[in-house]
């Protein structure tokens, strides 16, 4: 497999694909060629009877990719469930050998692959095969978004102790800001991290309000600097 990252979160809605996004324009800046990669996207937009993925399409555009939509986002599904569940409502099979198989070969044309998952690593893209299963075939490590509320240590360290579990390479966190206004659990969250985990946090990102309806967080053209700011990226590249 190429070096690089599969990205999880410790549940949905924690800024996976902003962090994605980010870190893809950061390591873009930096000189490298960046191969994206989102294997399932569920509750796609229908666009005159066509699955529109928006993650995907914000994952290509960070990275400036030159690959079709169809190889970054293989299975785009409409039903806003696990992939298992929308795939199965819409009749279609998701197999695992051909999404490792196109990461492998995405991966030779690259410098590294950033591949985002969905929801944490135990969501089901098909039967009982995991993302969790997903990262390991790929052998990237894996890079945790935790969305740094009320509630999130205890997702974070389920997430970071059952990956290692997998036997997965789990190198680092990523605290993203789900709120404008503080409150005690983000002020004291990584801190509590910290002492709970040997896994490192290799960045805090803060909370990024959009700019419009039309101008979401993960299209800001200054995101690939933020996120050189933010996130250890010197480690990042030490590890790949």
């Amino acid at each position: 497999m190429s070096r690089g990252f599969f990205i999880t979160g410790t549940d949905t809605g924690v800024g996976k694909t902003l962090v994605s996004c980010g870190l893809a324009a950061a390591f873009k800046d930096a000189g490298f060629r960046v191969g994206v990669m989102k294997p399932a996207e569920s509750g796609c937009r229908n666009e005159k009877g066509h699955l529109v993925p928006q993650d995907a399409t914000f994952l290509k555009a960070a990275a400036g990719s030159n690959q079709t939509i169809d190889r970054i986002c293989p299975y785009r599904l409409g039903v806003p469930a696990a992939p298992s569940v929308a795939a199965a409502h819409a009749a279609v099979r998701i197999r695992p050998d051909f999404l490792v198989r196109l990461c492998h070969d995405m991966g030779a044309a690259h410098d590294l692959m950033l591949v985002e998952g969905a929801g944490g690593l135990m969501v089901p893209l098909v039967d009982d095969y995991t993302y969790a299963d997903l990262a390991r075939e790929l052998g990237l490590a894996v890079l945790v978004v935790v969305g740094n509320r009320l509630g999130a240590i205890n997702h974070a360290v389920l997430t970071l102790e059952h990956g290692a579990c997998m036997g997965l390479n789990v190198c680092g966190y990523i605290l993203n800001d789900l709120e404008s206004e503080g409150t005690p659990a983000t002020a004291t969250n990584a801190q509590t991290l910290q002492a709970m985990t040997k896994v490192p946090c290799l960045g805090k990102i803060p909370f990024l309000r959009p700019r419009g309806a039309s101008e979401p967080p993960e299209t800001r053209p200054d995101l690939g600097s933020l996120f050189e700011r933010q996130v250890q990226l010197d480690y990042l590249k030490q590890i790949m």
